[in-house]
């Protein structure tokens, strides 16, 4: 088992991508504090996956005093900390003319500054386990979509943490820092979401190959496959290092007009 008997906390783990790495880390032998907004989902969850070796802590990741508890938690349940995974994230189209300030604060306080404060509540634990932290980003890191604005941003911003504190944590304090930067991925939301929007039940079962050449898009368990090699021990050294779980090139991908709504974490 790649994670026996390590004690991870997961934000945003009751649904999705955070779900699918809680239960795979489960399967390697650790023990995960679960984190989301809506109880009887954590609960649920907790009990599926095994009350021994989870604990679920309902919360907003950005209320006061929230990354000092959740880290609080996790060591008084468990007894120590080895590894973060910042997923807990909003997601919500917005373009230059309809993103004002406060809804930028609000993508910003969930997507970039939870994740700093969470770290830094959890760096005396990691620092004695010599632990690691995972952010899961977006591929729309790097430049992001019109129509998903304030959402690139707060994700730009967050690798640019992972970077900095990849390197500076690591060589002070041997603690690795790395984000994945998944594509499209059909989560549950997501699922909803393409639905609101006017697609049919099985919209995800016909895509063309001009943005998924698979035909197909990601599993939320295959990005959990990344994250297990990214927080166990057999990926050695790496830090400070940026994973792009996607199906094509980033540069040099045009889409024709009317395809850009597809692209989507």
């Amino acid at each position: 088992m790649r994670l026996e008997k390590k004690v991870i906390l997961i934000t945003g783990s009751y649904t999705g991508i955070g779900k699918a790495i809680a239960k795979a880390c489960i399967k390697e032998g650790a023990y995960v504090a679960l984190n989301g907004i809506r109880d009887d989902m954590g609960q649920s969850l907790a009990e599926e996956l095994g009350s021994s070796h989870t604990h679920a802590v309902t919360l907003d990741i950005t209320e006061e005093g929230a990354p000092e508890y959740l880290v609080k938690e996790a060591v008084k349940r468990f007894g120590k900390l080895d590894a973060v995974v910042n997923n807990a994230a909003m997601i919500v189209s917005s373009n230059i003319e309809n993103t004002d300030l406060n809804f930028m604060r609000k993508m910003l306080a969930i997507n970039t500054l939870a994740p700093f404060a969470i770290i830094q509540a959890a760096l005396p634990h990691l620092k004695s386990a010599n632990g690691c932290v995972l952010n899961i980003g977006s591929i729309n890191s790097w430049s992001g979509e019109p129509n998903l604005l304030a959402y690139s941003i707060s994700k730009g911003a967050l690798m640019t943490l992972s970077r900095n504190l990849g390197d500076s944590l690591f060589r002070d304090y041997g603690i690795r820092v790395n984000q994945i930067n998944p594509g499209w991925v059909l989560t549950e939301n997501e699922k909803i979401n393409q639905k609101q929007q006017g697609m049919n039940d099985d919209w995800y079962k016909e895509l063309p190959d001009l943005f998924a050449p698979a035909r197909r898009i990601f599993e939320p368990k295959e990005i959990a496959s990344g994250a297990i090699y990214l927080l166990s021990d057999e990926c050695g050294p790496v830090s400070g290092q940026v994973l792009e779980l996607e199906q094509f090139p980033m540069i040099g991908r045009n889409l024709p007009k009317g395809w850009s709504g597809f692209l989507k974490k």
